[in-house]
């Protein structure tokens, strides 16, 4: 028996978020929409001109492994933080939502990483990361038998902007797929693919990655294309399955010929959409590891979003478990 569901590996953020106006945006040369990543120059300066602020563990693949959690599953997480207060407040948070986190934390310099989240009326999230610690995950902190115990491995296409952070991927990834596992990744922004779109392109078709995740902005900007139906065509021939997210259009599931559409989850009031990505992540791989089809999959992960776009913070507030057993797709 796999001793986890889902390892996830990402940058351990402790995100610190408050609402703001467009103007603020302009003024402070914020990209909208985005995640700008920023020196400690930056970092102290916007968060000297923040309104009042919530601060929650966030980073991408970890809120995945929440969300993985919250629904019953077994979660791990990879990750690097200081033996600061912010790290504190990370390793408290993530075990207490029940995932196995036992990253050893970094001595001294740099801090744990914390991204300024600004949130705007429309509720879009103008991320703005300060990496900190996190540049420091190596391939020492793989954890072999976290490795080859997962049933799937997810990571974020953030973690290819640290250097050794890859190194750390495909040292998994060669793990889990000689245990017969997978690996899964996300694409995380689309200023992130055109960074990296042929390292990006290369896992994908060398094998290294068999699922993927991504919104529509992301797959159009890895196949440098403004058509979404050309894009899904391209992802079809270059990983076993791949989940897009279209915001309000719900999503689509495509593996080889199959393609299954997926309805958004009706919202009464959308507040903030941190996380909406990550929490779809989380509903379809607990599907997938509990050996579900993928429209069942497509509507876990559906619902999860439907339910993070409702609140501040990325993390699920709700019992995930109980929310999908009240849908009936538990």
């Amino acid at each position: 028996m796999p001793d986890y569901d889902v390892l996830c590996i990402g940058n351990a953020i402790v995100d610190i978020i408050a609402q703001c106006d467009e103007e603020f945006l302009e003024t402070n040369g914020i990209i909208k929409g985005a995640m700008n990543l920023i020196d400690t120059h930056r970092a102290e300066l916007l968060y000297s001109r923040m309104g009042p602020a919530i601060e929650a563990s966030g980073g991408s693949a970890g809120n995945t492994a929440a969300g993985v959690a919250s629904f019953g599953g077994r979660a791990a997480f990879f990750g690097k933080v200081s033996n600061d207060a912010l790290g504190e407040i990370y390793a408290h948070d993530i075990h207490a939502q029940g995932v196995a986190f036992d990253t050893r934390p970094l001595k001294g310099e740099p801090p744990t990483a914390r991204s300024m989240i600004f949130v705007t009326p429309d509720g879009e999230r103008s991320m703005n990361t300060y990496l900190g610690a996190c540049v420091e995950l190596g391939p020492e902190d793989v954890e072999a038998d976290k490795a080859s115990g997962a049933k799937v491995t997810y990571f974020e296409g953030y973690l290819w902007d640290p250097p050794r952070a890859k190194e750390a991927i495909r040292q998994t990834a060669k793990l889990a797929h000689a245990a017969g596992r997978e690996v899964s990744m996300t694409l995380s922004d689309s200023f992130c693919v055109d960074r990296y779109r042929d390292e990006f392109l290369d896992l994908m078709r060398s094998g290294t990655v068999d699922i993927v995740f991504a919104n529509s902005h992301e797959i159009k900007s890895l196949y440098q294309t403004s058509s979404f139906d050309e894009a899904l065509a391209q992802i079809r021939k270059d990983c076993r399955i791949a989940a897009v997210t279209r915001s309000e259009k719900g999503s689509v599931i495509v593996r080889g010929d199959e393609t299954v559409v997926i309805q958004a989850t009706a919202i009464k009031e959308l507040v903030d959409t941190t996380g909406a990505g990550d929490l779809y992540a989380a509903g379809f791989l607990h599907g997938y590891t509990q050996g579900r089809d993928l429209q069942t999959c497509g509507d876990l992960g559906s619902l999860a979003a439907g339910l993070v776009i409702q609140q501040i913070g990325p993390r699920p507030r709700q019992n995930l478990r109980r929310e999908a057993e009240q849908a009936g797709l538990i």
